[in-house]
């Protein structure tokens, strides 16, 4: 059967960008093609391959056995095309669009500071930066990287370590002077204990006792914020007491904006942090590529 004017190829991401972005909306987007497009190109290449690749529902995609079969295949051959106009372009200039989503304090910490550096080395490439704190769901708010921090879940996302950072409790001194400092849990049950309201967040902080057992004291004060960064405001300016990472507030410490509480209880516990992205290990466009080698050569977490 000819297959000259069948663009297999383009099937294929076609059918990849559906399943990793969650729907025919979100693929539609990004490859710049209207939904009832994308829905066609899939219908077609189910007509043409004779098989079913996706139960549909009103509420959901699920891929069929057929069609998960010929997702992995596809990934690895979109991946093997990549590879191959790599090596034809070998030295030719990263070029291009990076979006990357991170948390607040990472962001204004740690990345937009080394930005400069990264776009003098490859300026072809555009950086697209979101900060936020809440964690993105890849297929809602695609991202060619997002920085994640603690463990990660098992998921179809690559991960390259950036670093590690431990959680400290602070308080501002004029806070500290205004209602006393905790020595102890019990102390510190009556203070105000300021936390996060997003998804997902830390609704307790982890202690340590003095025979090693762990026990969680929840948060309870009277504000909450959606990030770090104005929680850490407000714990400066002597809002209450928060459970910060320890690079994010290491400078208000240094400087003696803020005092760290109770690091006998302290659990020791490690946040790592990690880039995260879609498709195989070492086979990202060399846009994506170069950033990531980038965070890893320049990111510096104590």
């Amino acid at each position: 059967m000819p297959r000259i004017d069948v663009n297999r190829s383009g099937e294929m991401e076609a059918l990849v960008r559906v399943v990793e972005r969650g729907g025919f909306s979100a693929a539609a987007r990004e490859l710049r093609m209207t939904p009832s497009a994308i829905s066609k190109l899939v219908s077609r290449l189910e007509a043409r391959l004779g098989a079913r690749l996706f139960h549909r529902s009103t509420r959901k995609l699920q891929l069929t056995p057929e069609g998960r079969a010929f997702y992995e295949r596809s990934t690895r051959i979109l991946g093997d095309i990549d590879e191959a106009e790599r090596g034809a372009a070998l030295g030719a200039e990263p070029r291009g669009r990076v979006s990357v989503n991170c948390s607040v304090p990472f962001g204004l910490l740690l990345l937009a500071p080394l930005l400069p550096a990264f776009l003098e080395r490859h300026p072809l490439v555009c950086i697209d930066l979101t900060l936020e704190d809440a964690v993105i769901d890849f297929h809602d708010k695609p991202a060619d990287v997002a920085i994640r921090h603690g463990e990660l879940p098992a998921s179809e996302l690559v991960a390259r370590h950036l670093g590690d950072s431990r959680k400290v409790v602070v308080a501002a001194p004029a806070y500290l002077d205004r209602h006393g400092t905790p020595r102890n849990l019990k102390q510190l049950e009556k203070h105000n204990r300021l936390g996060f309201n997003f998804p997902h967040s830390t609704e307790s902080w982890p202690f340590r006792h003095s025979n090693g057992t762990l026990t969680q004291l929840p948060v309870g004060g009277n504000a909450r914020t959606g990030d770090g960064e104005s929680l850490r405001l407000m714990v400066v300016a002597g809002a209450g007491i928060a459970r910060l990472s320890r690079y994010h507030v290491q400078p208000d410490i240094d400087a003696g904006r803020l005092a760290v509480l109770l690091e006998g209880c302290n659990p020791g516990d490690i946040e790592p942090l990690h880039a995260v992205y879609r498709g195989r290990s070492g086979h990202q466009p060399a846009r994506v590529r170069v950033f990531l080698d980038f965070l890893v050569e320049r990111i510096r977490l104590s």
